[in-house]
């Protein structure tokens, strides 16, 4: 059974996913990079897997990346805790970021894996590309598990 917020109003992102959800969409300023994302919302936890793929790179696998887990800490709802589980020093970075600011907004624990590079992009990866990337990457997963966004202060 749902559970119900405050005002009692059915909190929608309470309810675990039966099945992963798996989409695809390009990045904003580079639509030949497509970013492929693998996302399971489990009542206690979020667990998300992202990877890029350019026009090239359709059959060469990417490497693993870097699997960050990240919780609200619950004396100070600003502050996230977070650990990386395992590390890739080229993805470390936006995996800690977005399992963070997930973890904030969500108000529950997030394992975040991610292999996404930026650097096959239109402007070969700048760092207004990755930012609205990593922007596009947080709407569609924050609109698929039913919360809104409540703005787009990177943590």
């Amino acid at each position: 059974m749902p559970s119900t917020t405050t005002n009692g109003a059915l909190s929608p992102y309470s309810t675990p996913s039966i099945a992963p959800i798996e989409l695809s969409f390009p990045l904003p300023k580079s639509p030949n990079t497509t970013v492929h994302l693998h996302l399971t919302n489990h009542t206690t936890s979020l667990l998300l897997f992202l990877t890029t793929t350019t026009g090239e790179s359709i059959s060469t696998p990417s490497s693993l990346g870097s699997f960050v887990y990240a919780m609200p800490d619950r004396t100070n709802t600003r502050n996230v805790l977070s650990t990386p589980l395992y590390t890739r020093e080229s993805s470390l970075e936006t995996a800690t970021r977005l399992a963070k600011l997930l973890a904030r907004k969500m108000g529950k624990p997030v394992y975040v894996g991610s292999s996404i590079s930026f650097a096959g992009g239109g402007m070969g990866g700048t760092v207004e590309e990755e930012m609205e990337g990593f922007e596009r990457i947080v709407d569609v997963v924050l609109g698929v598990v039913g919360r809104g966004v409540e703005g787009r202060n990177g943590v």
